[in-house]
């Protein structure tokens, strides 16, 4: 092999040797200058003309030989505010090249003129103090207020996506459109008999009612008294959305106010549509009492005119444990005036019996469009929601109001 290479490949194979030869090689050259003939060579205000690299002046680089690059270009203590690229300055006060400095940006009285993490400022430098930027703190405290307040203000739940949510859907052919149409125009409404004032009406709300349902609760929950999250003193959460109509219902305290606690919001009225509903369903549930029995139907079922309304938007994880209704006055409890609920959107288990036990509550499957209602006798039972089945509500519904996935619940009653 011949001897030169031979010689870079021992230098290779040895940093020692490469960096011996490096020190050799550099003291020889005639611009080098060891920090023992520094004060022989260097004097305040002298530049001696270099060779090496254009713009330098003996200045920098009569420093020592370990800090050639090392040092910022300005005399006056101030650090630099652009390292030379290709090395990490950590003298420097400007946070920007290759790690984070846990320094003010600002220091002896010097700003960084590129306080931009994780960028380079290539800008040439001119003599004296470089220019002072506006400072991040001072940004935070003449915004800071509102920026708490920003960002402390809880974001109002919307039930429906947006029409920007990214996922591509395919639209269906208008024969599928139609036949799904026809079937739901089909159906007929049947209703079962659960227990003694206890009624439930499949599919009695339309598809037209239901699509003006969630129409109608997604204008209201976006706005001032809304959807929320729901929860108590030792930061328990219920695993549901809320918004109450009519009357606000705390679930700390379990009482009915005109006012919601946490922000002061007024709650909606309840619209028109869904009292039509609520008494439509009350008067069929009627006229089956009518037929089924020769007692008085009244006496099972009463009337009721709803001035309050609950409405809770359950998620595909969404559950209520077993519970009771008898936050309204004692009037109307006493009366047994009964509770109304709306089913819209994915199908849900509702557990409902006379007691809290889970193991012997009765079940029954609340699909979209159903209407249960329970008063009399049975105004006081416990009830739940056990599970919500996914993808269950129909499809011509999602596409056209863009319901999330879930179930929505509006459950009405007369305080």
């Amino acid at each position: 092999m011949p001897p030169l290479l031979l010689r870079n490949r021992e230098l290779l194979l040895k940093p020692s040797l490469y960096r011996q030869s490096t020190f050799r090689f550099a003291s020889s050259h005639p611009n080098f200058s060891s920090s023992s003939s520094k004060k022989k060579n260097t004097k305040m205000g002298d530049r001696v003309p270099d060779s090496g690299r254009p713009g330098r002046s003996s200045s920098a680089r009569g420093r020592g030989s370990d800090t050639l690059d090392k040092l910022s270009p300005y005399r006056d203590g101030c650090s630099s505010a652009s390292p030379t690229v290709g090395h990490r300055n950590k003298s420097s006060a400007s946070p920007n090249v290759g790690h984070r400095n846990k320094l003010s940006p600002y220091r002896d009285g010097c700003s960084s003129a590129s306080p931009n993490v994780g960028h380079r400022n290539s800008s040439p430098q001119t003599d004296g103090p470089p220019q002072r930027n506006s400072s991040p703190e001072r940004l935070t405290s003449s915004h800071g207020a509102n920026a708490q307040e920003t960002c402390l203000e809880p974001r109002p739940f919307d039930i429906c996506r947006t029409v920007s949510d990214g996922v591509v859907r395919l639209q269906k052919s208008l024969l599928e459109i139609n036949r799904e149409k026809k079937r739901e125009q089909s159906v007929d409404v049947h209703v079962e008999h659960l227990r003694p004032g206890m009624i439930l009406l499949k599919r009695f709300i339309s598809y037209h009612d239901q699509v003006k349902i969630v129409q109608i609760c997604q204008e209201l929950g976006i706005g001032e008294g809304g959807f929320y999250r729901p929860g108590y003193r030792d930061g328990a959460k219920l695993n549901l959305q809320m918004m109450c109509l009519g009357k606000n219902w705390d679930p700390e305290s379990r009482l009915y106010e005109d006012r919601r606690l946490f922000d002061g919001a007024i709650p909606p009225k309840i619209p028109d549509e869904f009292k039509k509903l609520v008494e439509k369903g009350l008067c069929d549930s009627h006229d089956f009492l009518k037929r089924q029995k020769k007692g008085s139907y009244i006496e099972e079922l009463p009337w009721m005119s709803p001035d309050i309304c609950i409405v809770n938007f359950y998620s595909n994880s969404g559950k209520l444990g077993l519970h009771q209704d008898r936050d309204e006055s004692i009037e109307s409890r006493q009366k047994g005036l009964p509770v109304v609920s709306f089913s819209v959107g994915d199908s849900a288990w509702f557990s409902y019996g006379d007691g809290r036990d889970v193991d012997k509550a009765e079940k029954v499957l609340l699909e979209s469009g159903d209407v249960l209602i329970f008063g009399g006798e049975s105004r006081l039972i416990f009830h739940g929601v056990d599970s919500i089945e996914p993808k269950t509500a129909p499809s011509n519904l999602v596409e056209e109001t863009k319901l999330k996935p879930g179930r929505l619940n509006l459950t009405f009653r007369q305080y």
